[in-house]
């Protein structure tokens, strides 16, 4: 059995003590700007070309990902692309503090550091405006473009269609299917100035919301979307152009379908190394994180089909708890008609990390229908060893274990829960209040002790190494993220909920939730609550 994965969680845990000693002072004059910028590349504006989607977001987060064709009646052009990495990675709005303005992304990141960035991989996107006529302004050469946050525009890094690299690397038909694909990367440093050896798991929170606000949008779009964590490293970082001992290549989004990929697409490449700014005057190296992620690494096709095929299928799960004998909850989901109808961009827009609840109760049917909503599944291509379901029997997670503190809400004794969302019903584990203990299990916040529901993601990582190796933890990791990505996006849905991710000690979390989570861990901590 593999280590690597077990080692570095278990060297990045926090525990009263581990905060209580291993807090630095953060030097402000080395932080590293927010975005990368390149030194000298042509580029294509996209700001004109924002096309707001309007599916209510509750329908699109639980909508699984469609067969292909697009309600628009068109295929993915220079709109799409424009909509889809805004509403994933964009400035989406602009906030005034202490005489300076702070600019806030689309998705939510770990301390607003956002290291994650997107790269678009496309063969011709030939603007067809009714779907007859082209259009020549919504036209997207083949290429391989870096989304720029600041400007609202794709940094041309090469030219021609090199989608046969993708397709080679992660052997898989969806990607070699799709006119364009997404890679997500993290560049490490710009989140390990704060938060150091811990950034690998803060690389899958943040890419995992940032994922969820793109699938959202392109299954909203009614384009087909799965994330793709198999895929050989070192092609696609060399696609890129990036060092993953700098910047790591994460996931891969194919969006669309019925494209495929051409035998002159290329699948060999010359390196590129583009110059760019530097981040910060002393950008710092943390050797672990490297490590861990090179653990985790897979060498070529081959090793990537052999990979995934250890995956789940289709009710099996790996790192999750059979249901026990306490009481049953039944949700009580708001049906489609009758819920909220806020359209996904204004979702996106108003999204926020609340800091500050108000003690007072959310109904019971506001969280039934988040949970009803958010929790269904992510299309990931390691569940069902790469296979799609023809039978809807794939478990809503594959991978970790949602368990709720409940402490406000109206027709719902408190106390700890295990959902079950294949159910949909929440099993009651303890009755009682447990404000002190919320707060506490998240590192001793008041946030964690005055919302209304805490929801942890737990796996057992011991069972994923050994099923999917190191590259396992990737899995697990960014299944609780992405799901809590959609617990934003449903939070926020609702005029008078608000919500927010926090970081946890992670032994005293598995404790609270013992006998049920004894040798799993937690991934994520999701919270919701009024908003004061």
């Amino acid at each position: 059995m593999s280590t690597g994965a077990l080692k570095y969680h278990e060297r990045t845990k926090h525990s009263p003590r581990s905060v209580r000693e291993g807090s630095t002072g953060l030097n402000f004059d080395n932080k590293p700007r927010p975005y990368k910028a390149y030194v000298d590349l042509p580029s294509i504006p996209l700001a004109e070309r924002i096309r707001p989607p309007q599916q209510p977001a509750l329908s699109a987060i639980a909508e699984p990902t469609p067969d292909g064709d697009s309600r628009y009646g068109r295929d993915p052009d220079r709109e799409t692309v424009t909509t889809l990495c805004y509403y994933a990675a964009g400035i989406t709005k602009a906030i005034e503090l202490r005489n300076r303005t702070k600019l806030f992304r689309a998705a939510a990141t770990t301390g607003a550091l956002y290291h994650v960035d997107l790269y678009v991989v496309c063969g011709d996107l030939e603007g067809s405006g009714d779907g007859s006529s082209g259009d020549p302004d919504l036209d997207l050469e083949a290429g391989v473009y870096h989304f720029d946050p600041r400007t609202c525009s794709l940094d041309v890094l090469r030219e021609g269609d090199h989608r046969g690299v993708l397709a080679a690397a992660s052997e898989y038909e969806a990607v070699a299917e799709a006119p364009l694909s997404i890679v997500a990367t993290s560049t490490w440093w710009r989140n390990a100035w704060k938060y150091e050896t811990r950034t690998v798991r803060h690389a899958f929170w943040d890419s995992g919301t940032t994922l969820a606000n793109l699938l959202a949008v392109a299954h909203a779009l009614d384009y087909r979307a799965d994330v793709v964590t198999g895929f050989a490293d070192r092609p696609v970082a060399d696609l890129l152009g990036v060092d993953p001992e700098r910047e790591a290549p994460l996931e891969i989004v194919p969006i669309g379908a019925d494209a495929p990929v051409p035998s002159s697409a290329a699948a060999d490449i010359d390196p590129i190394d583009p110059a760019t700014e530097p981040l910060s005057p002393n950008e710092r190296e943390f050797p672990l994180i490297h490590e861990a992620w090179q653990a985790g690494t897979l060498e070529d096709g081959t090793a990537v089909a052999s990979w995934r095929a250890g995956g789940p299928t289709g009710n099996r799960t790996i790192g999750t708890r059979d249901p026990g004998d306490g009481e049953r909850v039944p949700l009580e989901p708001v049906d489609h008609d009758r819920s909220s109808s806020r359209p996904l961009h204004r979702t996106i827009r108003r999204r926020g990390s609340c800091r500050e609840y108000e003690r007072e109760p959310i109904s019971f049917r506001q969280l039934s229908t988040v949970l009803d909503r958010a929790v269904r599944g992510v299309p990931m291509d390691v569940r069902g060893g790469g296979e799609r379901s023809e039978t809807g029997a794939d478990p809503p997670l594959s991978f970790v274990d949602p368990y709720l503190i409940v402490n406000g809400v109206d027709g719902l004794e408190s106390g700890s829960y295990h959902y079950h969302p294949d159910a949909g019903e929440l099993e009651r584990l303890q009755s009682g209040e447990f404000r002190r203990e919320a707060s506490h299990l998240a590192l001793d916040q008041r946030l964690g002790g005055d919302a209304a529901v805490c929801v942890y993601f737990l796996t057992d990582l011991e069972d994923i190494v050994d099923a999917l190796g190191d590259r396992g933890y990737r899995a697990a990791q960014l299944e609780a993220a992405l799901t809590a990505g959609r617990l934003y996006l449903g939070t926020y849905a609702h005029r008078t909920l608000g919500g927010t991710g926090l970081t946890f000690y992670d032994d005293v979390a598995t404790d609270f939730f013992a006998p049920r989570a004894v040798r799993q861990t937690p991934m994520f901590l999701y919270t919701i609550g009024r908003p004061a």
